[in-house]
């Protein structure tokens, strides 16, 4: 069987066979496990309750499975909830799917996506994964999720063997794309012990990095932009606008809707660039500092969590539509916004962190007044795979390193762009 490959570094499986592979084979393990209990995990029980308490969200959800692609596997919310009951109450799995010819594909990193993904591209699903009140109900979900990954039980998938994140497939893949190698990378609490001293699957996960590893690129004569995460671009768009039709195919940048209604800021930046770029599962989750400067303002905006535009696929294949609305996220999903004003010439940016799928938190760890330099931390995501912007000004002008294109992996810290600074005369 062909595989269908994925441009989206790590955040979702290669192929179609990989995805109906690790679906079969949870499913299985889910009707065991509920047949031998017939009960649903308490916060899964909940969710439950919540669908089931709105006819519209259920009516939508069935409508949903009725417009997905036929290669959709969850066909009814208790096939869903039974799958969610194996997911919620374990740390993620570093195991591979070995598929029906024999062939070894990658571990999935994002599972409960997965069970979405057919159904989030259909009109039904966009419509249903909008409403407030599903997200409210998802984000209970997921917060409980998280708080289990919290704890100590939830770092016994951080072992050397099969199926552990520090197994000789695990660190393949937290090494893969030019990271480096894990112990001289990142921060370990004890490079020695088999789970190297993470005491939890989220302290992990929100590891930080060694300033050696990842230190902030000297700069040149003039004025730079450094990268504030460790990730994979996505696109840049220059002349942005103050109000744009973001739901359209193009899936324009609007300002007014991105800063959530905030004008001030909006009409500071319109006119400017928009840089975006998406973090996968494997990657450093802690955002940096593109500039020095003051931090103006922060702020936490709730949106959806397994919302996106429906298309029509990318090479026959319906799947990854959240992967391909990015641009449509920053004014739909759960996001933080951090203001920096630069007194050398750059002015206000705007950092924006953008939260996908299993990510349920966006953790801003500075204040307004704060000082920041170039490679400061600014806070961080819990698990899963995101997304964030940096939106400059249209006084700003960049000219982006050569390495800097769609689909090229960056690490953070690195310069990503020459600065000029246009006067403010020539700019219309």
């Amino acid at each position: 069987m062909p595989v269908v490959s994925y441009p989206y570094n790590g955040c979702l499986p290669s192929g179609r066979s990989v995805y109906e592979t690790f679906i079969r084979e949870l499913l299985k393990e889910a009707r065991l496990i509920f047949k031998q209990n017939a009960k649903h995990t308490s916060s899964v029980d909940e969710f439950r309750k919540d669908i089931e308490a709105n006819p519209t969200m259920v009516d939508l959800f069935n409508k949903a499975i009725i417009q997905a692609s036929s290669d959709n596997l969850i066909t009814s919310l208790d096939i869903l909830l039974q799958a969610l009951d194996v997911i919620v109450v374990e740390p993620p799995r570093c195991v591979q799917a070995i598929l029906s010819d024999g062939t070894v594909h990658e571990p999935v990193g994002v599972p409960i996506y997965l069970l979405l993904d057919l159904l989030v591209n259909t009109s039904a699903g966009h419509e249903l994964f909008s409403m407030a009140v599903f997200n409210t109900a998802i984000k209970k979900l997921l917060d409980s999720w998280g708080r289990y990954l919290m704890t100590a039980d939830s770092a016994k998938t951080l072992t050397n063997e099969d199926g552990g994140w520090f197994s000789t497939l695990g660190l393949s893949l937290l090494q893969a794309d030019g990271r480096g190698n894990f112990d001289a990378t990142y921060v370990a609490p004890d490079p020695k012990a088999i789970n190297k001293g993470y005491t939890s699957w989220d302290a992990f996960f929100t590891r930080q990095v060694q300033p050696s590893a990842r230190p902030v690129e000297p700069a040149p004569p003039g004025t730079v932009i450094y990268d504030a995460c460790e990730s994979t671009v996505e696109r840049i768009r220059h002349n942005v606008q103050m109000h744009d039709k973001f739901w359209l195919k193009g899936m324009a940048y609007s300002l007014y809707d991105i800063f959530d209604g905030n004008e001030t800021i909006a009409k500071q930046l319109a006119g400017g660039t928009v840089y975006q770029a998406f973090l996968s599962p494997q990657d450093y989750h802690r955002w940096h500092s593109p500039v020095a400067g003051k931090v103006v303002d922060v702020t936490l905006i709730p949106g959806t969590y397994y919302a996106a535009l429906p298309d029509d696929g990318e090479y026959g294949n319906m799947r990854g539509a959240i992967l391909r609305s990015q641009p449509w996220l920053t004014v739909a999903a759960t996001r933080a916004i951090i203001t920096i004003y630069n007194k050398n010439g750059i002015g206000l940016i705007a950092f924006i962190a953008v939260g996908m799928v299993e990510v349920s938190t966006c953790d801003i760890r500075v204040k307004p007044g704060d000082s920041v330099s170039p490679g400061t931390e600014l806070g961080m995501f819990h698990f899963g795979g995101s997304s964030h912007a940096v939106v400059f000004g249209p006084q700003v002008r960049l000219a982006y390193r050569n390495e800097v294109k769609p689909d090229v992996h960056q690490k953070v810290n690195k310069i990503l762009a020459d600065v000029t600074i246009r006067d403010s005369n020539s700019i219309v």
